[in-house]
């Protein structure tokens, strides 16, 4: 007997539910359901994976109808559309404890994606430079810049390994799980001391490999670190965690 899906997550007013093939058949039931029990839901998605750098999302109807939505978190707007552009709820505590760090900075958001962490950034910050290589999440990352009314935010489409301003910023966000090779890029970004947040998927039983890596960067490029901080974010799969290091590189 397979079990159906424990829950599922809300963004804006469309729910996003993961279970396995072998109920999928069953999956226009678990919408519809859904869509009972929550009258102000307008479509009921399954994820079926995440593709790709950009990790764009393979995505199924199951009831309802639309795809793009505005979520709130924060008191911030995010438009999206969830069959385009992914949105992790369980990076909100992150988004929001890096927000509150950047009064008066300088921010390099290196994979801003629709601006989850721009966004809260700018309302703080002096600058947030915002960096994305995806068309689509570009796409809806200058419409939440317009929708929340930042005008510090320089929204630059690219890839962040080329067209990452050097020696501006006093805080660079690092927000992808498997960016390593971008390390000496943000270490370049920073001005004359500055911290960078890196994120990275790793096993617990080599917890301490992202932190080790930003210090090999550090001295690689004749620059020192001091490792302030390492958070577990979440549990990313079995024995795997979503870790970020926050590290004052001088």
């Amino acid at each position: 007997m397979h079990l159906p899906p424990r829950g599922y997550k809300v963004i804006g007013d469309i729910a996003i539910v993961k279970f396995g093939d072998e109920i999928a058949d069953f999956g226009k039931k678990i919408g519809e359901t859904i869509l009972e029990l929550n009258k102000r839901l307008k479509a009921v998605w399954r994820e079926i994976s995440k593709e790709g750098m950009i990790r764009k999302p393979k995505m199924e109807l199951l009831a309802g109808k639309g795809s793009e939505t505005v979520h709130v978190e924060n008191g911030c707007l995010f438009k999206l559309d969830i069959t385009k552009v992914m949105f992790s709820l369980g990076n909100q505590f992150e988004r929001q404890r890096i927000a509150k760090e950047c009064d008066g900075e300088v921010v390099v958001d290196m994979f801003a994606g629709i601006g989850y962490f721009s966004i809260p950034c700018a309302k703080r910050a002096e600058k947030v430079y915002s960096i994305e290589i995806n068309p689509e999440a570009f796409k809806y990352l200058l419409e939440n810049r317009k929708l929340n009314g930042v005008r510090n935010m320089i929204p630059i489409l690219g890839d962040s390994m080329f067209v990452t301003p050097e020696a501006i910023a006093d805080r660079v966000i690092m927000g992808h799980l498997f960016c390593s090779e971008f390390l000496p890029t943000a270490i370049r970004a920073i001005e004359r001391s500055g911290i960078i947040h890196y994120h990275e998927s790793v096993p617990e039983k080599i917890i301490w490999r992202p932190v080790l890596r930003v210090e090999k960067a550090c001295k690689e490029l004749g620059r020192k670190c001091k490792v302030l901080n390492v958070r577990k974010v979440k549990n990313y799969a079995p024995g795997v965690v979503h870790v970020v290091v926050d590290a004052l590189v001088y």
